[in-house]
């Protein structure tokens, strides 16, 4: 492909992806009362995007389509973090999707151990100090009181770790890059958010922590619609720039 072609396609990836971006996460909005945020389906297109379009369309196309999207919803307080924290979740994905694919196995193991470590304390950690014992959630403007056990959050740590092993152990690179690469941007989003929500927006932890499972549940959807999306159009023999 020339230079010419490419600068041409990758411009139109910029505004076919920041314009989809924006669209997901417009289209469905659950505002999340604790925190004043959203619940939305962004991640589908955000993902999308590193996946077809690569780490610089990734970051462009998240950072600038999600912000857009925080202006034109009326959660402008949210914007400039938003920018910063989707446009690097956007480039982690297509970054690391490209990259773990050129690793050896040794260094493939290697990484995924480190994942897997990094899931766990965070699971675990945050779980059992945030969602342990009597825990108030809010969802489309319901409360919900739930009584978690602090052990589940163990447990749950360590089976996510030893999904991420199986990965590193039992997937070619190949194939388990782009998983775990949105998983790794995943992570980094919910972190992202969650910090924000504490330095930025004045929030107490124990607040700002209400958001993460629906952070999650954004994450995790996002995943599950971006990966075989992307794959069926690779398929097709669409063009792409990864």
């Amino acid at each position: 492909m020339s230079s010419r072609a490419r600068l041409s396609l990758t411009a139109g990836f910029l505004a076919t992806f920041t314009a989809l971006v924006f669209v997901a996460t417009s289209a469905i909005v659950v505002e999340t009362p604790a925190t004043k945020g959203f619940f939305n389906l962004g991640e589908t297109m955000v993902y999308t995007a590193a996946l077809l379009g690569g780490y610089y369309v990734g970051m462009v196309a998240g950072g600038l389509g999600s912000a857009l999207a925080d202006m034109y919803l009326g959660y402008p307080h949210y914007a400039p973090g938003t920018l910063i924290i989707k446009g690097l979740e956007g480039l982690i994905v297509g970054f690391l999707a490209l990259k773990l694919k050129r690793l050896n196995i040794k260094q493939w193991r290697l990484f995924t151990l480190f994942a897997a470590i990094l899931g766990l304390f965070l699971i675990a950690g945050l779980g059992y100090s945030y969602y342990s014992g009597e825990t108030h959630m809010y969802f489309a403007g319901l409360e919900f009181v739930l009584s978690i056990p602090s052990v589940l959050w163990i447990i749950l740590g360590i089976a996510f770790a030893i999904g991420i092993c199986y990965l590193g152990l039992k997937v070619d690179p190949k194939v388990g890059a782009e998983v775990l690469a949105v998983i790794v941007g995943g992570l980094e989003m919910v972190l992202g958010y969650f910090t924000y929500q504490v330095a930025v927006l004045g929030y107490l932890p124990t607040v700002a922590a209400l958001e993460i499972p629906v952070n999650l549940g954004q994450a995790t959807i996002g995943l599950l619609v971006a990966l075989p999306l992307t794959r069926t159009i690779k398929a097709m023999g669409a063009k792409t720039l990864t």
